[in-house]
């Protein structure tokens, strides 16, 4: 990239718009009427665009799912709705998770939808005054048993939800599938899915016709009876499959983009001989005369401490193992094989090659954790350069 974009910085992400762009183009596809029950039109899609954009940057890339025609924004909180509105952004939103009561009249007065999953927050809305309709979305519980309400409980919320009519407006119904990612075990979601469709029954029945949705990415992609009239879309916009099972099932008719590279600087070079001790705690020996590097990044920025001395970043194409204690902000590396290597060169910390054990997998297979927490724990102060 051109280096005065990211003049000045020791460390940086960089996010690649046509890389979204694709990413975005596949979900429409597979959300084509052809690919849903008779009953369903067109099917919208939500960007879930929480815990800022999946570490990708909250405002940057609701603008950039804006441009492309997202249907809504799934957020989490009514910090992060705020700051999108702030910002100009009118897409509708959706903030997923659990809102305080102070923040409802808020809410109502900048069209900002609310999950609604359990009676304390239903009987709250009638201590607040709201200028508008507050649109509300009720969150059930059809197995996974997290937010939502019972099916036991069904009675009694559509008689508090009509009590209430003329301050709140039932937008939206939905679900969150527990197990979905894995195709070889479907049964769990169907049993959802049947759940779930006792819930529509009810609403209809008793006048509601709200939006409905209950698939997230890997549901989209495996229960196509699942689309309903909307899915939630979060970590494949990101270009990373929501698990290795689906990617293995799908990938011959499937391809997703990782939009993100994180990179930095090599800060110090030095040779150090074989024999001496490494880092904090002295955790590692070297076995034989070393080339090390200094990165300028560490666990502060995101950098997991668990890849202490199993790490690895990519410098002119090298993989280059990370020696002994990852520190709050530096690294220390092994160079010893690269070959012309200056002060300033560039260093990949996070791979967009999902091979890579650089990348998001490649970190998470290193670590025994999930992708999920590596791109989402990534430091939101580090620069966000949309490419």
């Amino acid at each position: 990239m051109n280096t005065n974009v990211r003049s000045g910085l020791r460390t940086w992400i960089e996010i690649d718009r046509e890389a979204i762009r694709h990413n975005f183009t596949i979900f429409k596809k597979l959300l084509a009427p052809k690919t849903n029950p008779p009953r369903v039109g067109r099917v919208k899609l939500m960007a879930v665009v929480k815990s800022n954009a999946y570490g990708h940057g909250l405002v940057d890339f609701s603008k950039e799912m804006e441009k492309l025609g997202a249907d809504f924004l799934g957020v989490d909180s009514m910090t992060e709705a705020r700051a999108l509105r702030r910002e100009g952004i009118t897409l509708p939103i959706l903030v997923l998770g659990y809102t305080m009561p102070e923040l409802f009249a808020e809410a109502a007065s900048n069209n900002i939808s609310l999950t609604v999953s359990f009676f304390e927050t239903l009987d709250a809305f009638k201590e607040v005054k709201f200028a508008k309709l507050l649109k509300i979305h009720i969150k059930v519980d059809t197995g996974m048993h997290r937010q939502g309400f019972l099916f036991g409980e069904q009675k009694s919320l559509m008689s508090r939800i009509k009590t209430q009519k003329s301050r709140i407006i039932v937008e939206g119904l939905y679900t969150h599938f527990a197990n979905a990612k894995n195709p070889a075990f479907p049964a769990d979601t169907r049993t959802q899915i049947t759940e779930f469709d006792k819930w529509i029954a009810a609403f209809n029945k008793a006048g509601f016709k709200p939006i409905v949705h209950a698939s997230a990415t890997a549901g989209a992609m495996l229960f196509p009876e699942a689309h309903y009239d909307m899915v939630r879309i979060g970590i494949g916009l990101y270009g990373l499959w929501p698990a290795r099972e689906a990617r293995a099932f799908l990938q011959d008719k499937i391809s997703l983009r990782p939009v993100l590279e994180w990179k930095s600087i090599v800060s110090e070079i030095k040779k150090i001989p074989k024999g001496a001790r490494i880092g904090y705690d002295f955790a590692e020996t070297l076995q034989a005369d070393t080339t090390i590097a200094i990165i300028p990044v560490g666990y502060w920025h995101g950098y997991p401490r668990a890849l202490s001395a199993i790490g690895r970043v990519l410098i002119k194409e090298k993989e280059c193992r990370v020696l002994g204690r990852v520190s709050m902000d530096m690294l220390i590396v092994d160079v010893t094989g690269v070959k012309n290597l200056r002060v300033g060169d560039e260093v990949v910390i996070i791979s967009n090659d999902q091979t890579s054990p650089a990348s998001a997998e490649g970190i998470s297979l290193l670590t025994d954790s999930s992708w999920y927490e590596t791109v989402t724990r990534l430091n939101p102060l580090i620069k966000k350069i949309y490419i």
